[in-house]
């Protein structure tokens, strides 16, 4: 048994965060508090360290910043009131380890209070001085997808500290029937919306096929009666295991829900820092899980883009998932924990 706790810092740009931390959570019989902006009851809450735009793309664009942090903007109150409640709540509760998912700042930050620390490392070319000193100072690094999905760029050492657990998603919803020609569009809290126009004129051309989409997406002028906008849904994961093909970009969270649901996907990454989605499109395209798409294409290409989808083998998909995923990466940390985060070879 783990007397000390498991710290869980989320990051607040992009919904994949939260859900890989909630199922984490709700794998870790209670040993494990999350730490981030909204969390609300279910962990430490922490004011909101964004800028008054309330945008955020993960860097200041102050010039003198240090090359070691990202996101250090000057005069912030809501960055100085977060640095002290996580200091506060290390000083109070002795955490035997800190999970950071993710910032280059609170990995300092915990490591600087002698807290051992596991950095989720997301994909893409993540060579900037900021990550890497993140994961030098880090006890072993976490990777929320399959090995094979891994970015070229990523530099030996990076991979050999690195642990691969696919399959962090939240516990199944249960068994769904398909719905019969169904195409979802997912458009995710972290990119610019969907286009519903062009999304529309690609329903028109496929009569046979029900589009169903959700997420933040513009209305279109005029909609066929196979298009159903649902905007946002309580429960995504329900939507993408009742459709018969999934179309959207390749964030953590969508990737990983629909290969834990085994659906056919047509994927269209969007442009991220440090080529995030790009990476995890391109392994995915080079695992033959989906196919890939660098733009919306013309809405008569539709009908041979979906059949092609479809045939693509799901034994490729499945491979790439691990239905234990989450349960997995909390013994991890489990073992992390017991042995002070000093031996990660050991734990391992």
């Amino acid at each position: 048994m783990i007397d000390r706790p498991i710290g869980y810092y989320v990051h607040h740009h992009g919904a994949g965060h939260l859900a890989r931390a909630k199922a984490i959570f709700d794998a870790a019989d209670g040993r494990v508090t999350l730490l981030g902006t909204n969390i609300g009851s279910a962990g430490i809450d922490l004011a909101d360290d964004r800028a008054a735009s309330q945008t955020f793309d993960g860097a200041d664009g102050i010039g003198k910043r240090p090359d070691a942090l990202h996101y250090a903007p000057l005069d912030h109150p809501g960055v100085r009131s977060r640095v002290a409640a996580i200091a506060q709540w290390i000083d109070e509760s002795s955490p035997s380890l800190m999970v950071v998912d993710v910032s280059a700042e609170i990995a300092m930050l915990a490591r600087l209070a002698s807290v051992p620390v596991i950095y989720v490392r997301l994909n893409g070319d993540r060579n900037d001085t900021a990550h890497l000193e993140a994961f030098r100072g880090a006890s072993a690094l976490l990777a929320p997808f399959h090995k094979d999905l891994e970015a070229d760029a990523t530099p030996l050492w990076v991979r050999q500290k690195t642990r691969y657990f696919p399959g962090i998603t939240a516990a199944p919803m249960g068994s769904f029937e398909t719905a019969q020609n169904t195409v979802l569009v997912v458009n995710g809290r972290g990119g610019k919306g969907g286009d519903g126009a062009a999304i529309a004129a690609a329903a028109a051309q496929c009569p046979g096929w029900h589009w169903r989409v959700i997420g933040p997406c513009s209305l279109p002028p005029s909609a066929p009666p196979n298009l159903t906008m649902l905007g946002w849904v309580d429960c995504p994961e329900r939507e993408v295991s009742a459709a018969t093909l999934v179309v959207g970009a390749a964030g953590d969270g969508l990737v990983s829900h629909l290969l834990a649901a085994d659906r056919p996907f047509i994927c269209l990454p969007e442009n991220r820092a440090f080529d995030e989605q790009l990476a995890t499109a391109r392994g995915l395209s080079k695992a033959g899980a989906a196919v890939v798409l660098l733009r919306w294409p013309e809405p008569a290409q539709w009908p041979n883009l979906i059949q092609k989808a479809l045939t693509l083998p799901g034994k490729l998909r499945r491979r790439l998932h691990d239905p234990a995923g989450a349960t997995s990466a909390a013994q991890w940390l489990f073992r992390m924990a017991n042995s002070s985060g000093t031996s990660w070879e050991e734990a391992a």
